[in-house]
């Protein structure tokens, strides 16, 4: 049996609300950014109806009961043409069950759900300097460069603006 065979992936469904907050632990700890993924944990029904949506993909890769990687999905339907697209958001693996195809087997699963929502194209976005995520995609994809701009959200301007002159 190959290393990639012990694992397991599932598509999260509405139901599986436990398993998207364990997921919601494991990117915390893998991202190493607690106050992101766990300061403000949704409650049961905000993760609930997420998981129902026809717009978001969760899909968790098991060792036995453990959720060992995760990989949480966008579907983008389009203006311009009757077709839709992937946006993986974030794809994270256990240190300790990395280099065994998980990522990949997370990829491949998610393949299958394009197929099935007839989508055209999944994409992803890497950080420069990780060299590993850049060579996982390298391998099962086109890389195209592309620059990467957070506009801010005027009312958030407006809260931290006004923070700042109640600080003062």
């Amino acid at each position: 049996m190959a290393p990639s065979d012990r694992y397991t992936y599932d598509q999260l469904a509405g139901s599986d609300v436990p398993l998207l907050k364990e997921m919601l632990r494991l990117f915390g700890e893998v991202f190493e950014d607690p106050q992101s993924y766990h300061a403000a944990v949704p409650s049961d029904d905000y993760l609930q109806r997420l998981l129902m949506r026809d717009t978001f993909i969760a899909i968790a890769a098991r060792l036995d009961d453990e959720i060992v990687g995760g990989l949480a999905a966008y579907v983008l339907d389009k203006f311009e043409q009757d077709r839709r697209e992937i946006y993986i958001y974030d794809l994270a693996v256990r240190e300790a069950h990395r280099r065994q195809g998980i990522a990949t087997g997370l990829i491949r699963a998610l393949q299958k759900v394009a197929v099935e929502i007839d989508a055209y194209v999944i994409f992803v976005q890497a950080d420069l300097v990780d060299g590993p995520a850049i060579a996982l995609y390298q391998s099962l994809g086109t890389q195209e460069t592309a620059h990467h701009f957070d506009i801010a959200v005027p009312a958030r301007l407006a809260t931290k603006t006004q923070g700042t002159r109640e600080a003062n």
